[in-house]
């Protein structure tokens, strides 16, 4: 069964650059992914409530609700929420993914083999609870 990947961000092409990162296949001892675009933040909202999440990318510069923000609230709110990724706008940014309760962040311009490496090490800890 795959899994399902949320990516989240005002940009069309931000959207677009996550996903061709991650491809259909980001490890051969990986389900397959499939991917829900999402471009507000009650959407966003919306889905992770609905479940079927299995990871949330978030884009921490997205307009006029940051990923940040969003990534805080559904920690606060969902209870069995789905890890989080954070795009931020520059590694110093990292700290701000903490204060959100993200497991995860990186920077962006967004490097394929960090958010490869990182998106495998997030979904086989959500595949092992």
């Amino acid at each position: 069964m795959p899994l399902n990947v949320l990516v989240y961000s005002d940009n069309a092409r931000t959207r677009e650059q996550v996903m061709l990162a991650l491809g259909k296949r980001v490890h051969p001892k990986l389900p397959d992914l499939t991917y829900t675009e999402v471009a507000t933040a009650p959407v966003v909202v919306k889905t992770v409530d609905a479940g079927g999440v299995d990871l949330a990318i978030l884009d921490g510069e997205a307009t006029p609700a940051g990923g940040l923000g969003i990534a805080k609230q559904l920690k606060d709110e969902i209870a069995d929420c789905p890890p989080i990724l954070v795009l931020t706008g520059r590694p110093d940014d990292a700290w701000l993914a903490s204060w959100s309760r993200a497991e995860a962040s990186v920077p962006q311009p967004i490097d394929p083999i960090e958010l490869a490496s990182t998106v495998i090490a997030l979904l086989r800890r959500q595949l092992s609870r």
